[in-house]
């Protein structure tokens, strides 16, 4: 079940907000939880189980390094707590990738090939880890007491909103709304012009956009035209941009219903004037989460040598690809941006302020859609045959268009330039971080929210097309 379709807009959201509204206030959260647990199960039953014994685990762990008066214990504990989460993003996320590759090593050599049963990933299992090890490491640090009652943790891990798909949530962001939130009913029409908005970002653009794409980048890429090459890249860089920020947004927009308030993830990425800028804006949480659990404890900047930090920038974005996937294609991915990283920090960074602000935004978004190719092809070879037919000039003004391409890749452009103008940035402060509205404020964004939401519905409902990129991370 994704935000994006019938039944989770229909029937899940609407009854689950009901029941959560008519509970008292002491019983909100089992509503959440209980929740919580039938949407995770709904995707993936045969592992809700597992999630909900290795949480419970996480638990009681966590609590220990608490209590414990000595630092041997507590990082005993810590230890314990973070082997026994990224066991279960290595096992179920990674072994089949290694296996895989094990034996076609073992077939060059001539050696038997292992014989393996394909372990089935569950959804989100990447966001839960992260979740888990800021919930340890935050309570290890002492930046947060740990909850005291193992179904408020459970509901920190297992919350519908941001589980399968972030923002990665920090403990010490929500630790005392978890306990003690407070609901008013600005922030719950806030949250669902969020909600409808991020609705809107992915079910009226992204999905187009992709549709778009798949057309292109299924069909013989030895055969497309030019054209056909840079509007299927274009076409699935405003794609997976729209479809990740706007499951943001209605993650953000249904956290603030119930009082929540989750980070940022998105900030306008494609004005960044730099690799570096890129990743400041784009998915937020996750950079930050790598900065500071990462990057920082390999060293970060205070290193002895120059070599030592590129190699940790490297580091950080191998894992950061490997991350969104098991596959080489995302290992390459990350390893791309890592060069840039590096090179901005040797030259590249410099020359693009000297070149102005334009310049500067058009090479690095340039360089970001030629990354999006490792991201969206599995094989090297289709990459490099990709990037060919960019500059063959072949055959230039061949398209096969779907209805409304033209004006739906117009409005992502639009919008996702937009936040330049100082006056676009005045609204969108009003609309996502003002806390109460005025009557005309609020009729104003009902309306056009109904509006997004009427259309989106509609779309959905006579379009079988609607996938979710990142539902498989």
């Amino acid at each position: 079940m994704v935000f994006s379709s019938n039944i989770f807009v229909l029937y899940f959201l609407p009854i689950f907000l009901l029941v959560y509204h008519l509970a008292g206030k002491k019983y909100r959260n089992y509503v959440l939880l209980a929740a919580s647990i039938f949407f995770y199960s709904w995707g993936a039953p045969k592992f809700v189980f597992v999630i909900l014994a290795s949480t419970i685990l996480d638990f009681y762990l966590v609590n220990q390094i608490y209590v414990s008066l000595t630092e041997k214990r507590r990082k005993l504990f810590l230890t314990l707590s973070v082997i026994i989460n990224l066991g279960l993003l290595v096992y179920f996320k990674y072994v089949n990738f290694f296996v895989e590759n094990l034996n076609v090593f073992f077939e060059g050599v001539g050696i038997k090939q292992v014989s393996w049963t394909s372990v089935a990933l569950p959804i989100g299992i990447s966001f839960y880890t992260f979740q888990t090890i800021t919930y340890a490491v935050d309570v290890y640090r002492k930046t947060q007491a740990p909850l005291k009652k193992v179904t408020d943790y459970l509901l920190y891990i297992m919350s519908f909103p941001q589980m399968i798909a972030g923002p990665i949530v920090r403990y010490s962001a929500v630790a005392d709304q978890i306990t003690n939130r407070t609901e008013v009913i600005d922030d719950k029409l806030i949250g669902f012009y969020r909600f409808c908005l991020g609705l809107g970002k992915k079910v009226l653009i992204a999905n187009i956009l992709g549709e778009q794409a798949d057309l292109i980048f299924d069909a013989d890429l030895t055969q497309i035209s030019t054209t056909e090459a840079w509007i299927g890249m274009m076409a699935f860089t405003f794609q997976i941009y729209f479809d990740f920020s706007g499951y943001s947004d209605m993650a953000i927009g249904l956290g603030r219903i119930m009082g929540f308030h989750f980070p940022e993830n998105f900030n306008y990425p494609y004005l960044s004037q730099s690799i570096s800028e890129f990743w400041r804006r784009w998915h937020i949480t996750l950079g930050s989460f790598m900065r500071d659990y990462l990057y920082i404890p390999l060293g970060g900047n205070r290193v002895s040598t120059k070599l030592r930090l590129y190699s940790n920038l490297w580091i950080v974005f191998l894992l950061s690809g490997l991350w969104h996937g098991s596959s080489w294609n995302f290992v390459l991915w990350g390893a791309y941006h890592g060069m840039f990283l590096v090179l901005d920090r040797l030259f590249l960074s410099n020359v693009l302020v000297r070149i102005g602000r334009v310049p500067a935004t058009i090479i690095t978004l340039f360089i970001v859609m030629l990354g999006w190719l490792f991201f969206r092809l599995e094989r090297f070879n289709e990459v490099i045959n990709y990037m060919a037919k960019l500059f063959s000039f072949e055959k230039m003004f061949q398209l096969d268009a779907i209805p409304a391409f033209g004006l739906v890749i117009l409005l992502a452009i639009i919008f996702s330039f937009c936040g330049a103008f100082n006056w676009v940035q005045l609204i969108e402060k009003k609309l996502f971080q003002l806390n109460q509205y005025s009557i005309v404020n609020h009729l104003t964004f009902l309306v056009i929210s109904l509006i997004i939401l009427l259309f989106s519905v509609s779309l959905i409902t006579a379009s079988g097309f609607n996938p979710f990129i990142y539902y498989r991370f």
